[in-house]
């Protein structure tokens, strides 16, 4: 059953949302958001204001199929809502984009039956581009598909970010995702690290501007019905971190400063606070011998870390938006049979209920990846927690849901959806952006003469990672190097595969040279061919015994075989310029400062770099 709209005698309509035949201030849509937060608040009870506070994973099942779970979700979605009265959820896989659409008019559906009908939020990380991560980002599927954010900061075009985050805004819409969680500002300045490809590159001044035409094309000038809340992620900077290692692992959480560079860290969320981000989610690693003001900050995780969280993001900086946790500080769990203990880093040895106090004193307002409802009830029982701490993150998160206009009307049209996601000029935009993005490294000289790029065509052609059908129209493809005109190859950057702790194997990690057999293999073709190489910088990669093998080589961030054709063709002009140095070897890796961008001593190629064919 659901309350859908209703009428007063004066003719005001209204959702219904407590079912007692009225409108309350909380339901008028006249009234500011923060009108109807005030009223909303005094009328919830204790266990409706601690599911407020979780931000939980949701798989998306059959539409109305409420007591069955689906994907990584243990909990049904009756559970969930109508147990635990939770109403923020991360979705990853989506079904067909009608299926979606039924899913999610369901969802609401039952969040309507909650004692005040507060309506879901759905969220998202990102879904636009190429790499599939549970952990970080999913592969854009039905939706546009776009360079990875890395290869938005090697073309560098603020207009062109903008208009991106236009395009994905509408298609976030369509699907009844309300809420982002990026973009994703930290500071690529550590070659090893694993999450560069979400970033803006290595350049805070880039950063600044680009998250700004990012959030400006999600939320708008400020957040309203046609907006997506933004959270601006890993507050004070997430890159710099320890010998490169990804602090979702337990040896990877040391956050250090040998540069002294915080500030240049910092920046790009000052451009964000000031553009109006929605969300800030704090980093998971922890700060090593980091002086601010003069004072030694406590090396805990900065979730955990009042002097971070409260003095300078709140006070210092002014932010009294919605501060959200990364996934998993409460819960140490097992999954697929690994384990993967909470991210608690500086305070593993405090209980559950210990860990939520301490990130609640903290400052923050939500639990990423937690449904532990029960433990705010008890710490609001015990006095631990007074109720008007939990009322202060509560207002916070019920203005985004009415600025957004879910509590006026959270439905969505399946014809429109229908649509407008992945609509044929978006695609296209993004294609061409996949394109651009390209980055040419080195253009040689082919053996009879001119240059390898861009491609002549009538060539014969030996590929490797590259399809057939993506060279139609350019060249005859052959079977053997030795009848080869020219030989294309793609690579993916190196990376040291592990797989000890649950999500690890998605995370590239470690040396960034490749196996010895696969440099062998491509300096033997290369001495039978002219060889194209394009390598996908997700990360850096230590290309300096290949660069002198082949005759052209290109980086790419995310792009089609097609759109890789595009570029090396000519028929869209490539204009990516590298977001981060390339590295000459891994001792100067080993040697830089993670901290400091440009820091591995004569590169290979310099952060910027990038030839015009």
């Amino acid at each position: 059953m659901t309350r859908s709209r209703a009428t007063t005698p004066d003719g005001v309509e209204y959702r219904d949302l407590n079912g007692n035949g009225r409108l309350d201030p909380y339901e008028d849509p006249r009234l500011s958001p923060e009108d109807r937060v005030a009223d909303l608040v005094p009328r919830l009870s204790l266990e409706e204001k601690a599911g407020l506070l979780f931000h939980s994973m949701l798989g998306i099942g059959e539409p109305g199929a409420h007591d069955e779970a689906a994907g990584f979700s243990p909990a049904t979605p009756r559970e969930v809502v109508m147990g635990k009265l939770i109403n923020h959820f991360n979705v990853s896989a989506l079904p067909s984009v009608r299926d979606t659409v039924r899913w999610h008019n369901a969802l609401q559906e039952l969040a309507e039956e909650t004692p005040h009908g507060i309506p879901v939020t759905l969220s998202t990380d990102p879904r636009h581009a190429f790499s599939e991560n549970a952990g970080a980002s999913i592969a854009a599927g039905s939706l546009s598909q776009w360079p990875e954010p890395l290869g938005l900061a090697a073309i560098g075009d603020v207009e062109l970010v903008r208009r991106f985050a236009a395009i994905a805004r509408q298609e976030y819409l369509a699907l009844g995702i309300r809420a982002a969680l990026h973009p994703q500002i930290d500071l690529a300045t550590e070659p090893r690290w694993a999450r560069q490809i979400h970033t803006y590159g290595q350049d805070a001044a880039t950063a600044a501007d680009l998250v700004v035409a990012h959030l400006d094309g999600f939320q708008g000038e400020r957040i309203g019905p046609d907006s997506v809340a933004c959270t601006t992620k890993h507050f004070p900077g997430g890159g710099p971190l320890q010998d490169g290692g990804d602090s979702h692992f337990v040896y990877g959480h040391d956050q250090v400063y040998p540069g002294g560079r915080f500030e240049e860290h910092l920046a790009p969320f000052r451009a964000a606070i000031a553009a109006g981000t929605s969300a800030i989610m704090p980093a998971y690693g922890k700060p090593i011998d980091l002086e601010l003001d003069g004072e030694t900050v406590e090396e805990v995780a900065f979730s955990f870390n009042r002097r971070i969280v409260t003095r300078l993001l709140r006070e210092k900086l002014g932010f009294d938006g919605v501060v959200v946790t990364d996934w998993g500080l409460i819960t140490d769990v097992e999954v697929m049979g690994l384990p993967f203990p909470a991210r608690a880093w500086g305070v593993e040895e405090l209980s559950p209920i210990e860990r939520m106090e301490r990130i609640l004193d903290a400052g923050a307002d939500q639990f990423g990846g937690e449904e532990r409802t029960d433990l705010v009830l008890d710490l609001v029982a015990s006095g631990r927690v007074a109720e008007a701490r939990i009322d202060e993150a509560v207002r916070r998160l019920l203005l985004v849901k009415f600025q957004l206009g879910l509590f006026d009307d959270p439905y969505l049209d399946e014809d429109a959806a229908d649509r407008i996601v992945g609509a044929p000029e978006f695609r296209e935009a993004g294609h061409l952006a996949q394109a651009e993005s390209v980055t040419v490294l080195k253009n040689g000289d082919l053996p009879g003469g001119g240059a390898a790029l861009p491609l002549r065509t009538g060539l014969r052609l030996y590929l490797e990672g590259v399809s057939a059908d993506s060279v139609a129209g350019i060249g005859t493809v052959v079977a053997d190097p030795a009848e080869a005109d020219l030989a294309l190859v793609r690579l993916p950057a190196p990376f040291e595969p592990r797989n000890t702790y649950f999500l690890e194997a998605m995370f590239h990690q470690g040396s960034l040279d490749f196996p010895a057999d696969v440099t062998e293999r491509i300096r033997s073709l290369a001495a039978q061919v002219p060889v194209v190489l394009d390598v996908t910088l997700e990360r850096p990669a230590i290309l300096a015994d290949l660069d002198d093998a082949v005759t052209a080589l290109v980086g790419s961030y995310g792009a089609s075989d097609a759109a890789l054709l595009d570029a090396l063709t000519g028929r869209v002009a490539p204009r990516g310029r590298l977001p981060f140095e390339l590295p000459r070897s891994m001792a100067a890796v080993e040697a830089s400062r993670p901290d400091v961008p440009s820091d591995t001593g004569n590169p290979l190629y310099p952060h910027g770099h990038g030839l015009t064919v």
